[in-house]
């Protein structure tokens, strides 16, 4: 029903069903995985009214039990979704659906697919650092591109004209990440 894939590896389709409505993927080598994929194959939809809230779990330093993250969810209309792992923070769990389940070795996490309803889905709140950014870097270096000229235009001395573009040039990834970030 679901797959999983991490950058330079195999697709995962081995989810382990650990519950009616729950499914577990072991990720191992987690410390080396910055984003992760999780989608439906296709092969069997969610009944009508249903989606998947993706979960996240890895071995918490102090405790040693598992910790788990909202990252998302996944529907019929939305297939598939991608999530920045790299960033969560340790020891930052909240209310999950899989109860205490056996806890993986120390350097396996887990990925959770829990079948929810819609209506549950859209009450729950994901990490934010889990989100990946929607605006492709060619939008953001548009909206950079088209801010310095705007704000070139009202520069009245041929000079101080000359000096701009020489250093939006030179300069330009200094700039672009200016605009990005500030």
């Amino acid at each position: 029903m679901f797959g999983c894939l991490v950058a330079g590896r195999l697709v995962q389709t081995d989810a382990l069903q650990v519950a009616a409505d729950k499914f577990v993927f072991n990720l191992p080598d987690y410390e080396n995985v910055n984003h992760v994929v999780v989608f439906m194959l296709g092969t069997v939809p969610f009944p009508a009214g249903m989606g998947g809230a993706v979960y996240f779990s890895f071995p918490d330093p102090l405790s040693g039990g598992p910790v788990w993250q909202l990252l998302g969810f996944i529907t019929n209309d939305k297939p598939s979704a991608i999530f920045k792992i790299s960033g969560l923070k340790a020891g930052k769990g909240g209310a999950h659906p899989f109860g205490m389940m056996a806890a993986a070795p120390s350097s396996v996490a887990q990925l959770g697919v829990s079948v929810e309803t819609l209506d549950q889905l859209a009450q729950q709140t994901p990490v934010s650092s889990a989100a990946v950014s929607t605006v492709d870097s060619f939008m953001q270096f548009t909206v950079c591109s088209v801010h310095a000229k705007f704000e070139a235009s009202f520069i009245l001395n041929e000079e101080k004209w000359v000096w701009l573009t020489k250093n939006l040039r030179c300069q330009g990834n200094k700039f672009f990440y200016f605009c990005r970030f500030s």
